[in-house]
């Protein structure tokens, strides 16, 4: 039999509507920027932020982060990050590569999330001279690698803390979607008016199939003269843009982004409700991480679910695992899985 997937968003379908986007752009244009898409893409977001914003197409999540961390830091400085952060657990040392060498700073935080004084802290440890490296700028989550969402109140507490200590601040916003969806509020009042200056904006993981956006908020508009020159020397600027620019248009025009993110979010919790004390966090958008014994989960993988083992298991057996939905997973799509869950 098939398997029911909840292994990771990235395994989903690309959404009809983008599809169907990407088959509307099928046609000659200009190439590389020049195409009418590709074009439409800063006022599409800027009418998302409610502020002017520059956009830049890239195929990949990590392009889009370290894009962003190399226009925002030179290579002899460093990045703050979350200890368990994408960046720095998932992107093989990509970091480091585009910013020619600069290093991550790893802070500590339930929930994979990081708090301003954890940023003053480090911050604070570093002497202020040539034999110490300097850091550059800060980069949160959003939602977290826990499935946690910043709210506006914490991320504006970052922000003030960045540009105190003359510090940018950047998003990684893979599932960013859905943290708006959980938080109901304007994605504005999460980034450029909480002091975020650059956004990975997700959309492969939402329906997409290969585009994502780095989004440049006023604040760091300078940052819009050097990223074009840096995206092409790192081979995301495509000859045929325009494909990707339709996508991320299909995405934001028409808010198909929180109605997938709101589906999402939704066949999650029905799974966390099922999981009940087993929950190691709170869902706030579309991962569940739970405790499973090793027995436990070869009977769900036996009766036919797909999903990743968190870490690994102990001597006793027992462990976790991590859930992913995604924007296909309707209630007949989680209810066996709970119904299974529940029965453990």
């Amino acid at each position: 039999m098939d398997k029911a997937r909840f292994f990771s968003d990235n395994a989903a379908p690309v959404h009809p509507a983008v599809w169907d986007a990407m088959r509307a752009a099928d046609a000659v244009d200009t190439a590389y920027d020049g195409d009418r898409w590709s074009q439409r893409l800063n006022g599409a977001f800027s009418d998302l932020f409610e502020v002017p914003c520059q956009v830049f197409a890239v195929a990949t999540g990590t392009a889009a982060n370290c894009l962003s961390l190399a226009a925002l830091c030179p290579p002899h400085r460093a990045v703050l990050c979350h200890e368990e952060a994408h960046i720095e657990m998932d992107e093989a040392g990509a970091p480091g590569f585009y910013m020619g060498g600069a290093k991550l700073m790893l802070l500590p935080g339930a929930g994979a999330k990081i708090a301003p004084d954890a940023i003053t802290a480090r911050l604070d440890s570093i002497r202020n001279d040539v034999h110490q490296v300097q850091a550059s700028a800060v980069s949160i989550t959003q939602a977290s690698e826990y499935g946690l969402a910043y709210m506006s109140e914490e991320v504006a507490a970052i922000g003030d803390v960045a540009r105190a200590r003359g510090l940018t601040l950047h998003m990684d916003g893979a599932r960013f979607a859905n943290a708006v969806a959980h938080l109901g509020c304007s994605p504005a009042d999460v980034t450029w008016r909480a002091g975020v200056d650059v956004l990975s904006f997700g959309c492969v993981k939402n329906g997409g199939m290969n585009a994502e956006a780095i989004v440049v908020f006023e604040s760091a508009k300078a940052t819009s003269d050097v990223l074009p020159y840096l995206r092409k020397r790192a081979g995301h600027l495509q000859s045929k843009g325009r494909y990707l620019a339709a996508q991320l248009l299909a995405m934001v025009e028409d808010d198909l982004w929180l109605t997938n993110a709101r589906a999402a979010n939704s066949a999650a919790a029905v799974i966390a409700a099922a999981a009940d004390e087993r929950l190691l966090h709170p869902v706030q958008a579309n991962e569940v991480f739970m405790r499973l014994t090793r027995d436990e989960a070869a009977a769900l993988r036996t009766a036919g679910f797909d999903f990743y083992d968190w870490g690994v298991f102990d001597t006793c057996g027992n462990g976790a695992a991590r859930f992913v939905t995604s924007w296909q997973h309707g209630d007949a799509d989680v209810a066996p899985l709970a119904a299974a869950i529940a029965a453990l």
